[in-house]
Protein backbone atom coordinates (compact mmCIF):
# COMPACT_ATOMS: atom_id res chain seq x y z
CA UNK A 1 0.00 0.00 0.00
CA UNK A 2 1.08 3.59 -0.58
CA UNK A 3 0.10 6.59 1.53
CA UNK A 4 1.00 10.23 0.93
CA UNK A 5 1.24 12.65 3.82
CA UNK A 6 3.03 16.00 4.26
CA UNK A 7 4.27 15.84 0.69
CA UNK A 8 5.98 12.44 1.12
CA UNK A 9 4.83 8.99 0.05
CA UNK A 10 5.53 5.82 1.99
CA UNK A 11 4.98 2.25 0.84
CA UNK A 12 4.06 -0.27 3.51
CA UNK A 13 2.70 -3.77 3.87
CA UNK A 14 -0.41 -4.14 6.01
CA UNK A 15 -0.88 -7.54 7.62
CA UNK A 16 -3.76 -8.59 9.86
CA UNK A 17 -2.98 -11.09 12.61
CA UNK A 18 -4.28 -12.47 15.88
CA UNK A 19 -2.82 -9.74 18.12
CA UNK A 20 -4.06 -7.12 20.56
CA UNK A 21 -2.51 -3.94 19.17
CA UNK A 22 -1.28 -2.36 15.95
CA UNK A 23 2.47 -1.94 15.48
CA UNK A 24 4.78 -0.41 12.89
CA UNK A 25 7.96 -2.32 12.06
CA UNK A 26 10.95 -1.64 9.81
CA UNK A 27 13.37 -4.28 8.57
CA UNK A 28 17.10 -3.75 7.93
CA UNK A 29 16.34 -2.58 4.38
CA UNK A 30 13.98 0.20 5.43
CA UNK A 31 10.83 -1.66 4.37
CA UNK A 32 7.77 -0.86 6.46
CA UNK A 33 5.28 -3.41 7.73
CA UNK A 34 2.23 -2.66 9.85
CA UNK A 35 0.76 -5.52 11.87
CA UNK A 36 -2.82 -4.99 13.00
CA UNK A 37 -5.43 -7.10 14.83
CA UNK A 38 -7.94 -8.80 12.60
CA UNK A 39 -10.94 -6.55 12.02
CA UNK A 40 -9.02 -3.28 12.45
CA UNK A 41 -10.32 -0.61 10.08
CA UNK A 42 -7.85 0.90 7.64
CA UNK A 43 -8.53 4.44 8.84
CA UNK A 44 -7.10 3.75 12.30
CA UNK A 45 -4.03 2.13 10.73
CA UNK A 46 -3.43 5.21 8.56
CA UNK A 47 -3.98 7.47 11.58
CA UNK A 48 -1.30 5.56 13.54
CA UNK A 49 1.09 5.83 10.59
CA UNK A 50 0.52 9.59 10.30
CA UNK A 51 1.02 10.04 14.06
CA UNK A 52 4.45 8.42 13.68
CA UNK A 53 5.12 9.74 10.18
CA UNK A 54 8.29 11.75 10.77
CA UNK A 55 10.02 9.04 12.82
CA UNK A 56 9.11 6.26 10.37
CA UNK A 57 10.12 8.34 7.34
CA UNK A 58 13.53 9.22 8.80
CA UNK A 59 14.26 5.65 9.91
CA UNK A 60 13.23 4.22 6.54
CA UNK A 61 15.42 6.66 4.60
CA UNK A 62 18.36 6.12 6.95
CA UNK A 63 18.24 2.34 6.61
CA UNK A 64 17.92 2.49 2.82
CA UNK A 65 20.78 4.97 2.53
CA UNK A 66 23.00 2.88 4.79
CA UNK A 67 22.79 -0.03 2.35
CA UNK A 68 24.92 1.93 -0.12
CA UNK A 69 27.75 2.27 2.41
CA UNK A 70 29.95 5.33 2.98
CA UNK A 71 29.43 8.04 0.41
CA UNK A 72 32.52 9.21 -1.49
CA UNK A 73 33.38 12.79 -0.67
CA UNK A 74 33.97 15.34 -3.41
CA UNK A 75 35.52 18.04 -1.16
CA UNK A 76 33.55 20.71 -2.98
CA UNK A 77 32.58 24.01 -1.40
CA UNK A 78 29.53 23.51 0.82
CA UNK A 79 29.87 19.74 1.21
CA UNK A 80 28.77 18.73 4.74
CA UNK A 81 31.00 16.94 7.24
CA UNK A 82 29.93 15.64 10.63
CA UNK A 83 31.35 17.22 13.77
CA UNK A 84 29.95 16.55 17.24
CA UNK A 85 26.83 15.03 15.69
CA UNK A 86 25.98 17.93 13.37
CA UNK A 87 26.70 18.63 9.72
CA UNK A 88 29.04 21.52 8.92
CA UNK A 89 29.67 22.63 5.31
CA UNK A 90 33.28 23.13 4.29
CA UNK A 91 34.66 26.34 2.82
CA UNK A 92 37.96 25.80 0.99
CA UNK A 93 40.52 28.60 0.78
CA UNK A 94 43.71 28.53 -1.28
CA UNK A 95 46.67 30.06 0.58
CA UNK A 96 50.15 29.10 -0.70
CA UNK A 97 51.81 31.15 2.08
CA UNK A 98 50.62 29.13 5.09
CA UNK A 99 53.05 26.86 6.95
CA UNK A 100 50.62 23.96 7.20
CA UNK A 101 47.21 23.08 5.79
CA UNK A 102 44.60 23.38 8.52
CA UNK A 103 40.90 23.49 9.34
CA UNK A 104 39.19 26.04 11.58
CA UNK A 105 35.64 25.91 12.87
CA UNK A 106 34.09 29.33 12.34
CA UNK A 107 30.46 29.52 13.37
CA UNK A 108 28.66 26.82 11.40
CA UNK A 109 31.39 26.41 8.78
CA UNK A 110 34.55 24.30 8.60
CA UNK A 111 37.08 26.61 6.94
CA UNK A 112 39.74 24.56 5.15
CA UNK A 113 42.91 26.48 4.31
CA UNK A 114 45.36 24.65 2.05
CA UNK A 115 48.49 25.41 0.05
CA UNK A 116 47.17 23.41 -2.90
CA UNK A 117 43.48 22.85 -3.61
CA UNK A 118 43.50 19.10 -4.15
CA UNK A 119 41.25 16.37 -2.80
CA UNK A 120 44.10 14.68 -0.94
CA UNK A 121 45.29 17.88 0.76
CA UNK A 122 41.75 18.84 1.82
CA UNK A 123 41.16 15.32 3.13
CA UNK A 124 44.45 15.31 5.07
CA UNK A 125 43.66 18.71 6.60
CA UNK A 126 40.21 17.53 7.69
CA UNK A 127 41.59 14.32 9.13
CA UNK A 128 44.21 16.26 11.11
CA UNK A 129 41.43 18.50 12.43
CA UNK A 130 39.43 15.48 13.64
CA UNK A 131 42.49 13.90 15.24
CA UNK A 132 43.26 17.06 17.20
CA UNK A 133 39.67 17.69 18.22
CA UNK A 134 39.11 14.08 19.19
CA UNK A 135 42.16 14.12 21.50
CA UNK A 136 40.99 17.28 23.26
CA UNK A 137 37.36 16.12 23.55
CA UNK A 138 38.33 12.69 24.88
CA UNK A 139 40.77 14.10 27.43
CA UNK A 140 38.12 16.50 28.71
CA UNK A 141 35.56 13.68 28.96
CA UNK A 142 38.02 11.47 30.85
CA UNK A 143 38.66 14.29 33.30
CA UNK A 144 34.92 14.76 33.87
CA UNK A 145 34.28 11.04 34.47
CA UNK A 146 37.43 10.32 36.48
CA UNK A 147 35.64 10.72 39.89
CA UNK A 148 33.79 7.46 39.11
CA UNK A 149 37.08 5.53 39.08
CA UNK A 150 39.86 4.87 41.59
CA UNK A 151 42.45 4.27 38.88
CA UNK A 152 43.52 6.57 36.06
CA UNK A 153 44.47 5.85 32.44
CA UNK A 154 48.20 5.34 31.96
CA UNK A 155 48.07 6.93 28.50
CA UNK A 156 45.58 8.23 25.93
CA UNK A 157 46.04 8.12 22.20
CA UNK A 158 44.02 8.55 19.03
CA UNK A 159 44.12 5.93 16.28
CA UNK A 160 42.86 5.16 12.80
CA UNK A 161 41.25 1.83 13.69
CA UNK A 162 38.87 0.28 11.19
CA UNK A 163 37.28 -2.04 13.74
CA UNK A 164 36.82 -0.33 17.11
CA UNK A 165 35.73 2.98 18.61
CA UNK A 166 38.03 2.49 21.56
CA UNK A 167 40.21 0.02 23.40
CA UNK A 168 41.77 -0.43 26.85
CA UNK A 169 44.62 -2.85 27.43
CA UNK A 170 45.83 -4.49 30.63
CA UNK A 171 48.15 -1.55 31.32
CA UNK A 172 45.23 0.94 31.29
CA UNK A 173 46.34 2.44 27.98
CA UNK A 174 43.26 3.91 26.30
CA UNK A 175 42.98 4.31 22.52
CA UNK A 176 40.15 6.06 20.68
CA UNK A 177 39.11 6.26 17.05
CA UNK A 178 39.55 9.76 15.57
CA UNK A 179 36.12 9.49 13.92
CA UNK A 180 34.52 9.82 17.37
CA UNK A 181 34.86 13.59 16.95
CA UNK A 182 32.01 13.28 14.46
CA UNK A 183 29.65 11.84 17.09
CA UNK A 184 27.51 13.84 19.55
CA UNK A 185 29.22 14.66 22.84
CA UNK A 186 27.03 12.23 24.79
CA UNK A 187 28.00 9.39 22.45
CA UNK A 188 31.69 10.22 22.85
CA UNK A 189 31.18 10.28 26.63
CA UNK A 190 29.69 6.79 26.47
CA UNK A 191 32.67 5.39 24.54
CA UNK A 192 35.04 7.06 27.00
CA UNK A 193 33.17 5.60 29.98
CA UNK A 194 33.06 2.20 28.27
CA UNK A 195 36.84 2.10 27.93
CA UNK A 196 37.42 3.53 31.41
CA UNK A 197 35.24 0.74 32.82
CA UNK A 198 37.67 -1.71 31.22
CA UNK A 199 40.30 -0.37 33.61
CA UNK A 200 38.23 -2.15 36.27
CA UNK A 201 36.79 -5.07 34.27
CA UNK A 202 38.82 -6.11 31.23
CA UNK A 203 36.07 -8.30 29.75
CA UNK A 204 32.40 -7.65 29.02
CA UNK A 205 30.95 -9.57 31.96
CA UNK A 206 27.90 -8.57 34.00
CA UNK A 207 29.98 -6.55 36.43
CA UNK A 208 31.36 -4.52 33.54
CA UNK A 209 27.92 -3.69 32.13
CA UNK A 210 26.56 -2.88 35.58
CA UNK A 211 29.34 -0.32 36.01
CA UNK A 212 28.73 1.13 32.54
CA UNK A 213 24.98 1.33 33.21
CA UNK A 214 25.54 3.03 36.54
CA UNK A 215 27.42 5.88 34.85
CA UNK A 216 25.57 5.94 31.51
CA UNK A 217 22.08 4.45 32.10
CA UNK A 218 21.02 4.91 28.46
CA UNK A 219 24.20 3.47 26.96
CA UNK A 220 22.21 1.22 24.60
CA UNK A 221 20.88 4.34 22.85
CA UNK A 222 24.45 5.53 22.31
CA UNK A 223 25.42 2.17 20.86
CA UNK A 224 22.39 2.34 18.59
CA UNK A 225 23.42 5.79 17.34
CA UNK A 226 26.88 4.49 16.43
CA UNK A 227 25.44 1.40 14.75
CA UNK A 228 23.00 3.46 12.68
CA UNK A 229 25.29 6.39 11.83
CA UNK A 230 28.82 5.01 11.55
CA UNK A 231 28.51 4.75 7.76
CA UNK A 232 28.25 8.54 7.62
CA UNK A 233 31.34 9.13 9.75
CA UNK A 234 33.92 9.50 7.02
CA UNK A 235 36.16 11.98 5.26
Amino acid sequence: MNHTYSGETLHFELTYKNRKSTGIYLDNYGNIEILAPKGTDEESVIRLLEDNWKKVLIQSKEKKARLHGPQLKTYHHGEPFLYLGKNFPIEVHHNPDIEQDHVTLKGNILVVEVKEVEDKTIKQALKRFYYQRCKAIVERSISIHQPHFKTKPRSIRISDSQKTWGTCDGRRQLTFNWKLAMAPQEVIDYVVVHEMCHMVHLNHDRSFWRLVGKIVPDYKEKERWLAMTSWKMTV
